[in-house]
Formats: structure tokens, C-alpha cells, sequence
């Protein structure tokens, strides 16, 4: 008879409570060895280890064959795609991302919420001869991306409060760590339907984003592009903006939603 996994006072089962720490931590921090995980949540490296094996497996992590540092697998993108929506967000989406990678020469991505961060569930390269990182399955704190930003700015103020990392904190000069600046920002996205972030999440990566909403109104995803900053700047990045916020406007309409006057 096989054995019966343990489970804490809990309730929790704790080899996949442990699982799902380290899911957790590697789409935080990106990719993390054996032993810094292990430090991470406390437990021996030879679990750790034998975790990250059975999640190998399963496509949820990958290994670097050089450096054998773990990184989140291209499961977690599968199966972030299954999520459950009113319509399919990606049909809809991909042919209007992939005009609009072409139309703007950047990486354009399908981000959704996820806490008090973004994910990215789907991506279209540009054709510029400088690309942004692959940033599918990356989770972006929602007060620093651009499209966070979007999604953040048609929430009323207790659901926006529930969405934001505390304290505020950022990684660059640029980074937005006063709420009171965040929510002058917010009622600009607001006002002219599309967001920007512009080396608040690294230095020398800007990006634009607008929301997404279902049949129903509720805004679900958000349509972004990003590239250098040294591309996207001035008139240049005023233009990809209304561009994309456009493009979202039409996975919406897609969607079923009823065009606006702003559509108009």
C-alpha cells in the first residue's frame, strides 16, 4: 500500500504546500539553485531537490543545464492558459497582438492579474533588431508595469488597495514607491485609456499597456508592449500608446463588448 503523503494541523498536504512555495518563490525571484530554495522555505536540499525533480517532469520547472539553477517551465504557461474565462482570451487576442508586434516593431504581451502582481500568458515577438527578455510566465510587482498599471486603474480604491505590494518598493530610481504619486498616475491611465511604465521595472525597458475587458465590461487582461527605452520615448511612445490601446479596444469588441464612444 503506498504511503499516505503528511499533512500539517493545517489540512495541508506538505510535500505540495512545499511544491507550491517554490512555484511561488522562482516567479518572484526568477531562477534560484537547489540550496538558496532550500534556505528559502526551510527545508533539507535532497527534498528540495527530489521536488523540483517531480516538477521537471511535469514541465512546471526547467533546470540550466550550465549553471543548474531552476526557472519557472513552460507548463506554468499552459496551464495559466486554462484558466477558465467567459470567452477565449487567447483566440481573441493573438491575431490582434501579432498586428500590433508588427505595426509597433515590439514585443507584445497578454498579461493578467495574479495577486499583487502581473503574469504574462502570452507574448508576440517584434521585429526590431533589439527584443526585450521572454517574458512569458514572468510575474511583474502591479505598481511597476505597465500593464498593472492599466489593470489597477478600472479597480474602485478597496480593490486596488488588495492588489498593491506593501510597502511600495521598486528596483530603480524611476520606481513608483508613494501611493499618492501611483494614484496621480492611475488618473491619468484613466483619462487617456492607456498606461506607461518607463524604467520603473529595470532601467531601459519602458512599456505601454491597456485593458482588456470581457462581454460583461469587467476587465480581465491587458494588452502591452515593450521595448528600450532609448525606442520608446517622446512622440514616438505617445503614438505606441494610443496604438495599443486601440488594439485592446478590439479584443474587447471581440469579446463581445459593446463598442463606446471612446471606440468610436
Amino acid at each position: 500500500m503506498a504511503a499516505t503523503p503528511r499533512s500539517d494541523s493545517s489540512g495541508l498536504v506538505q510535500s505540495v504546500d512545499r511544491a507550491a512555495q517554490l512555484l511561488g518563490i522562482l516567479a518572484d525571484v526568477g531562477v534560484g539553485r537547489v540550496t538558496d530554495l532550500a534556505e528559502r522555505i526551510q527545508t533539507h536540499k535532497s527534498t528540495v531537490s527530489r521536488l523540483l525533480a517531480t516538477l521537471e517532469a511535469h514541465g512546471l520547472v526547467a533546470q540550466d543545464p550550465d549553471t543548474a539553477a531552476y526557472r519557472l517551465g513552460q507548463g506554468v504557461v499552459r496551464l495559466a492558459g486554462a484558466v477558465p474565462h467567459a470567452f477565449d482570451l487567447g483566440a481573441a487576442s493573438r491575431p490582434i497582438a501579432v498586428q500590433l508586434a508588427r505595426q509597433v516593431r515590439e514585443t507584445v504581451n497578454l498579461v493578467v492579474l495574479d495577486g499583487t502582481h502581473t503574469m504574462c500568458v502570452d507574448q508576440v515577438l517584434g521585429n526590431a533588431s533589439v527584443t526585450t527578455v521572454n517574458w512569458l510566465g514572468k510575474r511583474s510587482p502591479t505598481h511597476l508595469a505597465a500593464s498593472g498599471k492599466a489593470l489597477l486603474a478600472a479597480m474602485d480604491p478597496v480593490d486596488l488597495s488588495s492588489h498593491l505590494c506593501d510597502p511600495l518598493g521598486g528596483p530603480t530610481p524611476a520606481s513608483i514607491t508613494d501611493r499618492s504619486i501611483l494614484d496621480a498616475h492611475l488618473r491619468l491611465v484613466r483619462e487617456r485609456g492607456w498606461a506607461d511604465s518607463i524604467d520603473e521595472q529595470e532601467a531601459g525597458l519602458t512599456s505601454v499597456a491597456a485593458s482588456i475587458r470581457d462581454r460583461d465590461g469587467t476587465v480581465v487582461a491587458a494588452l502591452a508592449v515593450s521595448g528600450p527605452s532609448f525606442r520608446m520615448s517622446g512622440e514616438h511612445l505617445e503614438r505606441i500608446g494610443r496604438t495599443t490601446a486601440a488594439a485592446a479596444a478590439r479584443i474587447s469588441r471581440h469579446t463581445g463588448q459593446a463598442r463606446t464612444a471612446g471606440d468610436a
